[in-house]
């Protein structure tokens, strides 16, 4: 597959489209709506239009509504570092500044979910609260890397990444990659459909996307004996004060449902999770209408407090 325009990613809707200098790089993010700020992250191997369902929906229910290309990818920039934790919730506090806002509730997918986490610890200044799709706390996350042989095993994808070059090659080959992996962690049989898979495969042929997306995971798995990884464990460690959703989908074939629990373990605010029965990994697509329900339901709670 040959590279595409990043023009690929600018997808019209009923948003628009922005470009934001924060924290030493350039995001691109999609707006729409008025009131309190929400910030969506979306995960791998995605960008923004991951949430495209929720943009219009949270709107209409009275948010303003910020849907950020990650350092990386989309039409974000793609400097060669800072994919680690600590910077990629840096990224997201200064995106929240440089929207003149104080605080905003972070509400990530996978990746973005693990952001969402660390953003309350590390970043809690601008952090009012947290939603995490699709991702239990971090903390949680390691420990079932560690002592699930299932959870082990499932991570097949991720060890298959630390390989210098071999998958950026393979991401950037075809939709093939995409569409393999998307299907395996999804709960449902015919879930991606091809145009679907297609768009974020293109999207990964982009300049220097596919190195970026596999620096993540680098970077969490090589940082685990270092001390920049200690530092993470550190800090993630604090509880969390803030109102906390986790939503996970009984099918998910990426974090599995037996890794995703504890994380009301890390939390002394308020604390909801939600099962979704027959939902994989891909939350916000898979199931847009409970999706919706439940984050404008949840966001409302957070408005009151």
């Amino acid at each position: 597959m040959s590279s595409v325009d990043v023009s690929r990613v600018m997808i019209d809707g009923p948003w628009e489209h922005r470009l934001v200098a924060a924290n030493g790089a350039r995001f691109h993010l999609v707006e729409a709506g008025e009131g309190p700020l929400v910030v969506l992250l979306h995960g791998f191997p995605e960008f923004w239009w991951a949430w495209r369902e929720q943009i219009p929906a949270l709107a209409a229910a009275g948010y303003r509504v910020a849907a950020m290309d990650l350092r990386g990818y989309g039409a974000s920039d793609k400097p060669p570092q800072g994919y680690d934790t600590f910077t990629l919730a840096a990224d997201v506090a200064a995106v929240i500044r440089c929207l003149g806002v104080r605080r905003a509730t972070v509400v990530g997918h996978g990746w973005g979910g693990w952001i969402a986490w660390s953003m309350a610890s590390m970043q809690p200044d601008v952090t009012q609260a947290v939603a995490s799709l699709g991702m239990p706390h971090p903390m949680v996350m390691r420990q079932a890397s560690a002592r699930s042989m299932r959870q082990v095993r499932a991570n097949a994808y991720l060890l298959a990444l630390q390989r210098p070059f071999v998958p950026e090659r393979q991401m950037v080959a075809g939709p093939r990659y995409v569409r393999r992996l998307m299907s395996a962690w999804s709960g449902r049989p015919s879930w991606p459909p091809g145009e679907v898979s297609e768009l974020y495969a293109d999207a990964l042929t982009l300049p220097f996307v596919a190195h970026s997306a596999a620096e993540y995971y680098r970077w969490v798995a090589r940082s685990v004996l270092r001390s920049d990884g200690r530092r993470f464990v550190s800090r993630l460690s604090q509880p969390i004060d803030v109102p906390v959703l986790h939503v996970h989908g009984d099918a998910d074939g990426c974090v599995l449902p037996s890794s995703s629990t504890g994380s009301q373990e890390w939390c002394t605010g308020s604390y909801e999770e939600v099962t979704l029965p027959g939902v994989g990994h891909f939350i916000p697509e898979e199931a847009p209408a409970e999706t919706n329900a439940l984050l404008t339901r949840w966001l409302g709670t957070v408005s009151a407090a």
